[in-house]
């Protein structure tokens, strides 16, 4: 088939998206992939020689009595455009769309030529963008199985979050060594997703006079801004620690990790279930509808997870909270275990069987 997978914008919905192109690639279809403008999304064009890239001027939909809004009306007619005019040669069969509106055109486009078109939906409550697209689809895939409540007029299947191919265990005292850190301790993981966050290392910095003594070490991913920042505090504590904004190789600090502090951003939670990473979770408060604390409450309702609100992080509080988890290891096996059970670790290849799934013989072949 000739598949088009839409996916740009953040790297919630980048990620997994390139998960399903690989899968779609391994067997056989042909695939192209849409992204916006970001820069995030032009990384991805550098790390994926192989796959056909083409970029949507989309921007997120504003407030309707904002005067943006005529903005992003040009942009998407822009987007829906170039999408129609591209599939005019490309004739897709199929058009999945990962989720904020850079993949609303690309559907909708879809949807207008007679294509088979899906959504997924990584998050435990769905994006404007997917609310509004949902109409245009033969079927939405959900992150979360509890997300389809919010979709009853279309047909819905759990499929979880798709992970990178690229994101596989390696040997813990290896993805130590890489690090710098020692075999044998205690190894906690921070993050604040793709752009970092601000919240966490500040919550960090005021925790670490806490966990002075601590037989701990600490891989911090603090974002571009405030790495530097860090380091000095990590150093005037006297706690081992590699601090970087990014790391590009994920599967080694999880693979490092023995729990890990994060956002709760879907992809992110399908990343540590994936490498069953138990999780104090701090969502990200000014998330769209406050869906990130939705997910979080979810990993905690199955025990694989604390959650704590930013706006609880004051003094030490967060110290506190790393002291109790590394003094109740039993906990954190069981955690850890409840965590394994919350992602399918084929997600990539249930989206592809899906699609498979809902498509006629006479459709794949269609012109």
């Amino acid at each position: 088939m000739n598949v088009v997978v839409a996916c740009g914008g953040t790297g919630g919905h980048l990620f997994p998206g390139l998960a399903v192109a690989e899968v779609l690639r391994a067997r056989g279809h042909e695939v192209l992939v849409f992204i916006s403008e970001k820069e995030i999304d032009s990384l991805a064009v550098t790390k994926h020689p192989d796959f056909r890239f083409e970029k949507l001027p989309t921007i997120a939909l504003p407030s309707p009595f904002s005067p943006a809004i005529l903005r992003f009306v040009r942009r998407f007619n822009d987007s829906l455009a170039l999408c129609r005019t591209i599939y005019r040669k490309f004739k897709p069969q199929v058009v999945l769309g990962m989720g904020g509106f850079t993949s609303t055109a690309p559907v909708l486009a879809g949807r207008m030529r007679g294509s088979t078109t899906f959504l997924h939906e990584s998050n435990a409550i769905p994006g404007r963008a997917n609310r509004h697209t949902a109409r245009f689809v033969r079927a939405v895939l959900l992150g979360f199985k509890e997300c389809a409540a919010f979709f009853p007029k279309v047909s819905t299947e759990w499929t979880g979050t798709p992970i990178r191919s690229s994101l596989q265990r390696i040997d813990r005292t290896e993805a130590l060594v890489r690090l710098n850190l020692r075999p044998g301790v205690s190894t906690l993981l921070v993050m604040g997703g793709s752009q970092g966050a601000g919240g966490i290392n500040q919550a960090m910095i005021r925790a670490l006079p806490a966990l002075h003594n601590a037989p701990l070490q600490v891989i911090h991913l603090t974002g571009s801004r405030e790495a530097l920042l860090l380091e000095d505090n990590y150093r005037r504590e006297n706690i081992p620690a590699h601090v970087a904004a990014f790391h590009h190789r994920m599967e080694e600090v999880y693979s490092a990790a023995d729990f890990a502090i994060a956002r709760s951003g879907a992809a992110s939670l399908a990343e540590l279930a994936a490498f069953q990473l138990p999780s104090l979770l701090i969502p990200y408060p000014y998330a769209a509808d406050d869906h990130q604390t939705r997910n979080a409450e979810l990993f905690a309702a199955s025990k694989a997870a604390v959650v704590v609100k930013e706006s609880e992080l004051i003094d030490d509080l967060l110290g506190k909270k790393i002291q109790t988890l590394l003094s109740e290891p039993e906990t954190l096996r069981a955690m850890s275990a409840a965590a394994f059970t919350l992602a399918p670790k084929n997600a990539a290849a249930l989206v592809v069987d899906t699609m498979e799934r809902y498509i006629q013989p006479h459709d794949a072949v269609a012109a």
